[in-house]
């Protein structure tokens, strides 16, 4: 069939659906329509009903337009369409899908917004809005801040029953039998004769049909998947390794590349000896590429060693060489020229600071690699001024127009072929290995080229999670917390990502104070001041941003003060606690752990809680204190975010996440030596070992509130609810971490 015999239609009017009961939904409520992108690449016989369901005569594709970094978000995003759509489970298949605007991402934009998620006003209400047109205009299509259910909970639905009505005016219309006598049931429409028309069946009807204006999603009652646990649409391929990721990918005349940047970030390359990679076997070229050099070979192998061989002549780091050097840069910040924000400041805290009693302490946290599993790598052909690129993103439409800017092409002549990712933890939010393959594709033109990055040139060329310190003081009175004042200095991760995508950046930097300011404490005299550190090494988002370390800084210091007070830690936050959501998720993790209950000889309780993400999460850690060190005994970790969607996901998706924050604090940090990042390899950045992992209890809270993402928020508590059991069991208070430079674990 022609190109022009292939099955299409307008855009699918999703924007301007609304839900039965009056309730309008404008997934596009900014005067325009989307266009639905997957017209543009119909094949024969194809049928894109929405921008989020294909169908053809093997059936129903489900587009999932968010990275699946191995938090499972595919199969959330299919069964939010597969529940409207009525589809077997087991029949879903999924796409993420072209780039395009209409997947953009409405939520992710407020999240930089000065408003605490538990602000419900008008106000904040408004600046979501703008949040979400910003997140259209900018087309945000992006995975990250566990915002991608929140996001799609409403449009994957509506899409999924809208192509269910179309389906079923087909089905009227082939059968003479009025709609509302069908039935849908596992991708078929069912006469009142028992008669089954497959959705495949009715694709070309269905494609010349109007969308309906009005749709009714399903109550809760009715739902097949949503609520219940699902096998993961991508289990059994990973469990069996045939899963497909980018460095899995093979293709016919295939080459194979690597690179090597100056590790000194930024420091650039002055020249360079090749003669002995170039005559290392298997040597197909040696090609200089921005800030470095690549070699492009027979096998990946051979690219590593020859690569090994190349003498560099690299540049100076343009920041401070060493850790040490940087941290003074960080002490050195807490002035008023470099305040970025004031976001909190209740009360009169400097008359309440007046006198003796004042308490003071200094924390710091180091630099933090993303270190996923899989390392950077790209499979990228240019050929007859077509550019094709194969790897996993989190932010599609950047990387074409960094593919465009590098290649010279127009954006309509890049096809990015997105897959899933082997971890990522927030890295695949940058575009560097990408535009090192588009190099390598323009000097080498016609075969397809896999770049793979060597773990140390992962390793080494992070932009890191920031270091960052906090000065804290504080006062206590009558057994309560009565004054707390927390200075928070980093590096700004907005203004380094976002600078390096060319956008502009405004205001504050929310992410500096992210996890403490917006904290639902009601104390007396209560302030949370975050100061801009000038930039050293390049930063990025890293899982939970900043409150991953700010939930350490703010939450130490808060339990130094309830000690110092005589109270009990649960007690006194839920005493100090005024939302509602959070005072349950605390008293939820009290109830779980047996709190106020002996914990035994040499054992020691740490409860810390965050909201992040808008979601609030406690987690109790119980240790032991062995005369080998100590022992991370249970976990318990109770949060709310609203709706559980996938029981089972939700579990792994905490227990993972406790599993990285205390991993992280026990042993993680990326320190800097001659402007190089030290730590090389896992032997060198160790998560928690399998015999360290605690048992770890899991509970969710629905208070209804909106329905939120997990990835992320159970990261922040981690940290300090572990350095606070080390204290109840051992005395040693630890404002440092990682933990180890304190403290022996086994």
């Amino acid at each position: 069939m022609s190109r022009a015999g292939t099955i299409a239609r307008r855009t699918f009017l999703i924007g301007t659906a609304v839900i039965t009961g009056g309730v309008a939904f404008g997934v596009y409520a900014y005067k325009r329509e989307p266009i639905n992108p997957l017209l543009k690449e119909l094949g024969d016989g194809q049928a894109a009903l929405t921008p989020y369901v294909r169908i053809d005569q093997t059936g129903v594709t489900i587009i999932t337009p968010r990275a699946d970094l191995g938090q499972g978000v595919a199969s959330v995003l299919a069964a939010l369409v597969a529940e409207e759509l009525d589809i077997a489970w087991n029949d879903i298949r999924i796409d993420f899908g072209p780039p395009s605007n209409a997947y953009y991402n409405g939520i992710a934009a407020a999240e930089g917004l000065p408003v605490p998620a538990t602000d419900t006003s008008i106000k904040a209400r408004s600046a979501r809005v703008v949040g979400d047109a910003v997140s259209k205009f900018l087309g945000l299509q992006i995975t990250g801040g566990s915002s991608s259910v929140a996001d799609a909970y409403e449009k994957m639905r509506i899409a999924g029953a809208a192509a269910r009505e179309v389906l079923l005016h087909a089905a009227a219309m082939r059968t003479g039998i009025p709609k509302h006598q069908l039935k849908t049931r596992d991708g078929s429409v069912i006469t009142p004769r028992g008669e089954m028309l497959s959705y495949a069946s009715l694709a070309a009807e269905a494609a010349k049909i109007e969308a309906p204006r009005k749709v009714r999603l399903k109550p809760e009652s009715e739902w097949r998947y949503l609520g219940k646990p699902m096998q993961r649409i991508d289990i059994v391929a990973k469990s069996t390794g045939t899963a497909t990721f980018g460095i899995d990918i093979r293709m016919p005349g295939m080459v194979y590349a690597t690179v090597r940047a100056n590790p000194g970030i930024g420091g650039g390359i002055r020249g360079y000896d090749a003669s002995a990679a170039e005559k290392a076997r298997g040597v197909i070229a040696v090609v200089p590429i921005t800030g470095g050099v690549g070699v492009i070979a027979d096998n990946t192998w051979r690219a590593f060693k020859a690569a090994e061989l190349i003498k560099c002549d690299w540049g100076p780091a343009p920041y401070p060489p060493s850790s040490a050097a940087m941290f003074e840069t960080v002490a050195a910040s807490f002035t008023g020229e470099r305040q970025d924000s004031r976001l909190k400041d209740e009360g009169d805290i400097e008359a309440a600071l007046q006198g003796d009693g004042v308490i003071e302490a200094e924390y710091k946290v180091p630099y933090l690699a993303h270190a996923p599993l899989e390392p950077m790598n790209a499979v990228v052909q240019l050929k007859d001024g077509r550019l094709d690129i194969w790897t996993a993103t989190q932010m599609p439409l950047f990387l074409v127009a960094a593919a465009a800017e590098v290649s010279g092409l127009a954006p309509d002549k890049i096809h990015l072929h997105s897959l899933m990712s082997g971890g990522s933890f927030g890295r695949r939010l940058e575009d560097d290995y990408v535009r090192q393959a588009v190099e390598l594709a323009k000097a080498y033109p016609g075969s397809p080229i896999k770049m793979t990055w060597r773990r140390e040139e992962d390793m080494t060329h992070d932009f890191p999670r920031p270091l960052g310190m906090a000065r804290m003081r504080g006062a206590v009175r009558d057994g309560k917390v009565e004054a707390y004042d927390l200075k928070v200095a980093c590096p700004s991760v907005t203004a380094s990502q976002i600078g390096r995508l060319h956008m502009p950046t405004f205001g504050p930097d929310i992410a500096i104070v992210a996890g403490a300011w917006d904290q639902p404490f009601r104390i007396p005299h209560y302030r949370v001041t975050g100061y801009r550190v000038p930039e050293l090494v390049p930063v990025s988002s890293w899982r939970s941003v900043g409150a991953s370390a700010n939930g350490f800084l703010h939450n130490g210091f808060l339990d130094e003060l309830i000690h110092a007070a005589g109270a009990d830690p649960l007690q006194e936050l839920i005493r100090l606690c005024w939302h509602e959501p959070s005072r349950r998720v605390l008293e939820a993790v009290g109830e779980m752990s047996k709190w106020g209950s002996d914990p035994g000889k040499d054992r020691g309780r740490g409860i810390a809680f965050t909201l992040s993400f808008g979601v609030p999460v406690a987690e109790v850690v119980e240790v032991s204190n062995t005369p080998r060190g100590i022992r991370i005994d249970n976990v318990f970790v109770a949060a709310d975010v609203g709706k559980v969607l996938d029981p089972l996901n939700f579990e792994n998706q905490v227990q993972g996440a406790v599993i990285w924050g205390l991993g992280h604090a026990v042993n993680c940090e990326l320190t800097f030596k001659d402007g190089v990042a030290e730590q090389t390899n896992f032997d060198a950045y160790q998560g928690l070992r399998l015999n360290q992992a605690p048992a770890i209890e899991v509970r969710a809270i629905d208070s209804g509130s909106p329905i939120r993402g997990i990835g992320e928020p159970p990261v922040p508590p981690a940290a300090p609810a572990l350095a606070n059991a080390i204290f109840a069991a051992t005395g040693k208070r630890i404002r440092e971490l990682p933990l180890n430079k304190h403290i022996d674990f086994v």
